[in-house]
């Protein structure tokens, strides 16, 4: 039947299989990465309440390299030491660095990172809400060329319909099996993405409420 297709309709499927070849790699991609991070974000936790001292966790950080609470942790507890150094070298009326300069690149950290985990996830959104009208496209105008066809031939017999009408409903099948797994997917992993943004905000608070105590002190 594709190969019995028009150059429209051949166009439209050749379209709908890059959709869909290109949105399975990004699904075992984001799978690989997504699931990687909340592995390591749970091993991350556990070790950052093992740990008394901010310069121990930070020797370890390496041993978790997916999860993005150690971006996290990294860029707050830099700032953190910029502020030491900042009150303790020119100008010991500065700012410790507990405040709103850690807060800041916490933040900046956090966005950094959901940018990230949500790295061509949009392409699976487009895929899933063009693909069907890319294959009713291909549909309807493989439609128009069987109907000019039966004109043509001037009979209007199912042996000469259905062929044209199936071969043009190709297409709509081929859109529909790249778009389904695609929303699939998009729906999975932002809500996993999710999952993890409330961890790095949960985190942020409580490596902010850490900090300022040990500004108070």
């Amino acid at each position: 039947m594709i190969l019995d297709a028009g150059p429209v309709v051949k166009l439209v499927l050749v379209i709908l299989v890059y959709f869909s070849v290109v949105s399975w790699a990004i699904i075992f991609y984001k799978w690989r990465v997504v699931y990687r991070a909340l592995a390591d974000s749970e091993r991350f936790l556990d070790f950052f309440w093992a740990k008394k001292r901010f310069d121990a966790i930070g020797q370890g950080l390496r041993d978790f390299p997916h999860t993005p609470l150690t971006t996290l942790f990294r860029e707050g507890y830099q700032e953190m030491v910029k502020g030491r150094q900042r009150r303790e070298g020119e100008d010991p009326g500065a700012d410790f660095g507990f405040g709103g300069n850690v807060e800041r690149a916490l933040r900046r950290a956090t966005t950094s990172e959901i940018q990230r985990l949500e790295k061509f996830l949009p392409f699976l959104a487009t895929t899933g809400s063009t693909a069907p009208f890319i294959g009713l496209f291909g549909t309807v105008w493989g439609i128009m060329d069987a109907f000019h066809g039966i004109g043509e031939s001037g009979s209007a017999s199912l042996a000469v319909v259905a062929p044209g009408i199936s071969e043009a409903l190709v297409a709509t099948a081929i859109g529909l099996a790249a778009a389904i797994p695609a929303v699939v997917g998009y729906n999975h992993f932002i809500a996993k993405v999710n999952n993890l943004t409330n961890e790095m905000d949960n985190f942020s608070q409580e490596f902010l409420n850490i900090v300022d105590r040990m500004g108070r002190r």
